[in-house]
């Protein structure tokens, strides 16, 4: 039927895609919102795109080329895209397709002008928008006119930049089909976007116009500075006249040229406040139909809103659900206070939301925590700042900033229930490394426990015994003997550093005072490793081997070589102890050492070539030594002083206390992703029965659907398949976002900064975590797995997690994006002696690897030195 080559846009849908594409779906759906207009026109669909790309040579051929090549190779892609959009251009449209336009020309006006814009199936979607990425051709006259623009837009979804982008995104081209939008040609007087959130703060309640004089190609093109308007809650908040000395106009016989704006109106508004204001309530009617904040292109002709595009901003990251009751709430990043900012997938997000000590929220593939109550309460705020300011400053102030705004956060009268204070005030206990012994070992027993007992337990019933796992789990987080030891050591930290420095002038003394603490699990983590390079050191063959491995079955071919049962003997029983650690542990499902052992290969490798027989027992040893002489020049020092004796023996005590107990910090995390190997081991076996029985289709399906929806896959055997995949595309979508430190229920992201003036120029300010000066080559790495270290460099990534420590060992500072006074990296860095200088802002973006750098640890930044050596 040659007619249905053409569909009006009052035809279509948004669950017409696939025909029409993402912009004539879009538009058609504009056109059924009350109160709003669009200018009426058609649209050729994809099945005419497919007959012509059909017809053009050799183009199979070009799509294979095109995918072999990476987005970075920009030479190779603008040489094979332009060969194909010639091939495309070069194809007479079908006939019947020629006299399908015609009628619709016929019945919107044969003499008018038009637009005519590209509308890819892979455009103005929820999780990718392809702004920009094909073209749109203005004030088209005449049939031959309107098929020859056709014909270039179907060319221009190869355009360099459309391929290059989807590439980027990971998206099939062959999957790609493009539709042409006709439209009846706006001539407005002018024109702009709206966005119906803050594009920059991304608050929902908050929307933006931008408008010049003529057709919206200047302001989008950025040929002129716009005026730029802030609307909230229907009043203008902010706004700025810009001079707007040119504007693009339609011309008479068709095209559209640049044209000078006579000097009287340059300074005047393009809009009315009232028009700006009609605008805005357009575009939140739009909002609302499309249920999702949204970029909007518009005109304004003879005073009348035209709608001529919408697609979903999507850069702006999700807001919880639960502020969907109409107050104000604040919530607070856990990846930031946990070390793992990255996004997880469902059955990782609800695990750990059923094993946590707090209520935690989903958004955007993380997790966060409603801190409303406890800052609106008088009596729980103080303390509260306080303690987020020990441990991220920049969340402190992200906080304070917000609660300077009047009214945002109601501050609870005395009668008001109070939220409880965080973690409580810990009794006093003995400095008596008994205590340590005990809660390790309780939390052996209790992990063996679940061992013996999880192995015969499968099915519905798995989940039963799961859930009362989970709160043998949460029992052990909460032991008030484990909470007082991690208290204890912490407290005993800052007291050092406070009294130390104003009776001494000592700054951050408990950094050489806590060096090679005992019992601190992730720092024998780091130092086990150089053990292992060394049972494998005396052996060539076996690292030659390793230099070239290639999947995780390598363990099993060892024993073929001279050495190499030792050397699997020896990773192995690493393994044993340590196998449920990997990058973003908090992650079920992320695969751990045990089951992608590879992963430590290259840190085995480094340390073989960077280190000597022996280094581990070596540096601890220095370590113990170090502090103990730190502690007796500290005491000798105190003595001397006014009541000398008195300090000297209260600070012995306190450096008693924090070698007792600071190591233990690090016990409940190792102990908490210890269980999560077996809850994971158990669901995976579950998986495996499913995919046998033909339920599911690969084992990771499990890892889309949330611990109950998996629940009831068990006890059903039935999945939707659809869901998973739209959980695939949320997870890849969610990877891209950057969660903020702190989120309100608006869906404003706050930063933070450090408000700091005592730093040199130029340099990233940061938390001084760890003392010491070091400079050296920046190794900025985003994967453990990329190590490649040379003797003092420097590592830069965006945050260390436990999993991370083995290669502390190997390097001579460390700057992190995230991170705090007590968090892994920073207790790391201390034990082992690193300078470090955590909470960098976009330090893996500001900082090039290979470049030199200074790292100031004690101070708090990093200067980046010379760029020789620096990766373009």
């Amino acid at each position: 039927m040659t007619d249905r080559y053409v569909w009006d846009l009052d035809e279509v849908d948004e669950s017409q895609v696939a025909l029409v594409g993402g912009k004539g779906a879009r538009l058609g759906a504009l056109t059924r919102i009350d109160g709003v207009r669009v200018p009426p026109g058609f649209c050729v669909t994809t099945d005419v795109f497919r007959r012509v790309v059909a017809e053009a040579p050799a183009m199979a051929d070009h799509l294979d080329r095109l995918s072999r090549h990476a987005a970075d190779d920009r030479d190779t892609i603008r040489d094979l895209s332009a060969e194909v959009r010639r091939s495309i251009e070069a194809i007479v449209p079908p006939a019947d397709v020629v006299t399908a336009i015609g009628a619709a020309l016929r019945r919107h006006g044969a003499d008018t002008a038009y637009a005519v814009r590209s509308s890819a199936t892979a455009e103005d979607l929820a999780t990718a928008s392809f702004a920009g990425q094909q073209d749109t051709y203005l004030n088209v006259r005449g049939a031959q006119a309107v098929l020859a623009h056709v014909s270039r837009c179907w060319a221009s979804l190869f355009t360099e930049r459309a391929v290059t982008y989807r590439q980027r995104n990971g998206i099939d081209h062959r999957a790609v089909h493009l539709a042409v939008v006709v439209q009846k040609m706006v001539f407005p007087q002018a024109a702009g976007v709206l966005f119906t959130a803050d594009p920059v703060t991304s608050n929902r309640r908050v929307a933006s116009v931008e408008a010049s004089f003529g057709l919206g190609e200047a302001l989008v093109s950025g040929l002129v500075n716009p005026d730029a308007y802030r609307v909230r809650d229907d009043a203008i908040v902010d706004r700025s006249i810009a001079v707007k000395r040119l504007a693009i106009e339609a011309l008479p016989g068709g095209g559209t040229a640049r044209q000078a704006v006579s000097a009287d109106r340059q300074e005047q508004p393009a809009l009315t406040d009232d028009q700006v204001l009609g605008l805005v309530r357009v575009g939140r009617r739009i909002e609302a139909a499309f249920g999702c904040p949204q970029d909007i292109e518009w005109c304004l002709a003879d005073g009348d809103v035209q709608i001529v595009q919408s697609r979903p901003i999507t850069t702006l990251f999700p807001v919880p659900a639960a502020a969907g009751d109409g107050e104000n709430h604040v919530y607070l990043s856990v990846g930031h206070q946990q070390m793992m900012t990255d996004a997880m997938k469902p059955l990782g997000l609800s695990m750990w939301q059923l094993t946590a000590m707090a209520p935690m929220h989903e958004a955007g593939g993380r997790l966060f925590v409603d801190a409303t109550g406890i800052l609106a309460s008088p009596a729980s705020r103080a303390g509260f700042l306080d303690m987020m300011g020990r441990s991220d400053p920049l969340t402190r102030d992200a906080l304070e900033t917000l609660l300077a705004r009047p009214d945002f956060v109601p501050t609870l009268t005395d009668g008001a229930p109070r939220a409880p204070r965080l973690g409580g005030a810990p009794a006093t206990i003995e400095n008596d490394p008994a205590i340590v012994t005990e809660l390790v070992e309780r939390s052996r027993t209790s992990l063996a426990a679940l061992r013996r007992d999880i192995a015969t337990v499968t099915g519905p019933a798995l989940f039963d015994f799961l859930l009362s796992a989970f709160d043998e789990h949460k029992r052990l987080l909460a032991d008030p003997l484990s909470m007082q030891a991690i208290m204890a050591g912490m407290e005993a930290t800052w007291w050092l550093n406070e009294q130390l420095a104003g009776w001494l002038g000592e700054r951050n003394a408990a950094d050489t005072l806590t060096l090679s603490a005992p019992g601190n699990v992730t720092s024998e983590m780091g130092l086990a490793l150089l053990d292992v390079a060394d049972a494998i050191r005396p052996y060539p063959e076996v690292v030659a081997f390793l230099r070239d491995v290639d999947g995780d079955g390598f363990l099993d071919e060892l024993p073929r070589l001279p050495g190499g049962s030792q050397a699997r003997d020896a990773i192995r029983a690493y393994l044993d102890r340590y196998g449920m650690r990997c990058v973003g542990e908090i992650d079920i499902t992320r695969p751990r050492w045990a089951e992608r052992p590879t992963t430590l290969v290259p840190l085995i490798l480094d340390n073989i070539r960077l280190h000597e027989r022996g280094a581990a027992a070596r540096r601890f040893a220095q370590g113990r030594e170090e502090a103990q002489r730190k502690r007796e020049e500290l005491l000798e020092r105190l003595r001397a002083l006014p009541d000398g004796v008195r300090k000297a023996d209260e600070t012995a005590r306190m450096i008693d206390r924090v070698r007792t107990f600071i190591g233990y910090r690090e016990y409940p995390k190792y102990a908490i992703i210890s269980r999560y190997l077996v809850y994971k081991q158990a669901l995976l076996r579950e998986a495996e029965r499913l995919l046998r029985a033909g339920v599911l289709r690969e084992t990771d399906d499990i890892f889309y659907l949330t611990f109950a929806e998996l629940h009831d896959v068990v006890r059903t055997h039935r999945i939707d398949d659809q869901l998973v995949e739209r959980r695939r595309e949320a997870f890849r979508t969610h990877q891209r976002l950057t969660p903020p430190r702190v989120l309100t229920s608006e869906g404003e992201g706050i930063s933070g900064a450090y408000r700091r003036d005592d730093v040199p120029a130029g340099a990233l300010v940061g938390l001084g975590v760890s003392d010491g000066i070091v400079e050296g080559r920046a190794r900025v790495l985003p994967d453990l797995a990329e190590a490649d270290l040379e003797p003092g460099d420097i590592l830069v990534t965006a945050y260390t997690d436990p999993s991370w420590s083995p290669l502390f060992v190997a390097v001579a500072g460390l700057v992190t994006e995230v991170g705090g006074l007590m968090t892994h990296g920073a207790v790391i860095a201390r034990e082992y002696g690193l300078p470090a200088v955590v909470g960098v802002p976009d330090a893996t973006r500001l900082i090039r690897d290979g470049q030199r750098i200074r790292v100031h640890g004690a101070d708090g930044y990093v200067e980046i030195v010379s760029d020789e050596g620096a990766q373009p």
